[in-house]
């Protein structure tokens, strides 16, 4: 059996060891407090100074505008006022023929130019009127030498073979009508074909369609410029046979290649008459 008091010994040797601090009131060791976290430093008090003088604004110099040459006003340009259609010349024929030509819808080359384009004129000063580019037109294809239909050469003379034969914008009955036709007889150039239809040019310079039967292979002729000589014989100092006025249309009855005179005919009249005075036929063209 252990001696009880050899065996406490050596806890009485450690009791005896420990310095008093870490002692209890008893005499045995305690929990020791944890230390303590050092106290920050108190941050210093600032002495109020004598105020500091408020920063004085830094002027900036106002921004020069840029010096911009005034713009000048565009000019206008007024719309110039299209011809007035020529009213046909009086005609020197027999009672009861009629060589009048009535339009039904004038075309734009022949219609007045519209009020607007005076009062354009007198605004042009008072405002710039700025005109939209006009697009570049595309260019035509060449026209062909020979009729697509008929494969007749291109351009040809004929006549109309009715007095009401309808000018069309196109190629079919569908088109508006742009012209109408009441001279029976009356020459034109056929410059294009499409089936049934021809592309014609008046002696006007206006061309449109038409359909192939309102038109007669009869060749005539339309006297051109001023008062015209039917002469007996191809020569300048032949006697005249009559005298055609201005619009007169006539038969051709034939034209030898390369000669400056015609053989015509006007109502019961026969004779010569100059190619370079009248309208429908060509420079160097043979008719028989």
């Amino acid at each position: 059996m252990t001696n009880p008091i050899r065996a406490a010994l050596p806890a009485l040797l450690l009791l005896l060891a420990l310095p008093a601090w870490a002692q209890t009131s008893l005499g045995q060791p305690g929990s020791l407090p944890p230390p303590r976290a050092a106290a920050p430093a108190p941050a210093p008090i600032p002495t109020p100074g004598p105020p500091k003088p408020p920063a004085k604004p830094q002027a900036t110099a106002p921004a020069k505008p840029d010096k911009a040459a005034p713009a000048k006003p565009e000019k206008a340009v007024p719309a110039k006022a299209e011809k007035p259609p020529r009213p046909p010349p009086t005609l020197q024929q027999r009672p009861g023929t009629s060589n009048s030509a009535k339009p039904a819808t004038p075309p734009a080359a022949r219609r007045k130019a519209a009020p607007a384009a005076a009062a354009a004129g007198a605004a042009a000063g008072a405002a710039a009127v700025v005109l939209p580019a006009k697009p570049a037109a595309p260019a035509l294809p060449p026209k062909p030498a020979v009729g697509s239909a008929t494969g007749l050469p291109l351009p040809r003379f004929a006549a109309l073979g009715s007095n009401q034969v309808n000018l069309r914008i196109g190629p079919d009955l569908r088109y508006k009508i742009e012209w109408t036709y009441q001279r029976k007889d009356l020459p034109v150039q056929i410059v294009d074909e499409h089936e049934n239809w021809r592309r014609i040019r008046d002696p006007d310079g206006t061309e449109g369609w038409v359909q192939r039967p309102l038109l007669t292979s009869r060749r005539s002729f339309l006297v051109l410029g001023e008062e015209r000589a039917l002469r007996r014989r191809a020569e300048d100092a032949a006697d005249p046979v009559a005298r055609l006025k201005p619009g007169v249309i006539g038969a051709i009855r034939k034209c030898e290649a390369e000669s400056p005179w015609c053989e015509a005919k006007v109502g019961d009249y026969r004779g010569w008459i100059r190619r370079s005075e009248i309208w429908g036929v060509a420079a160097e063209e043979a008719i028989n």
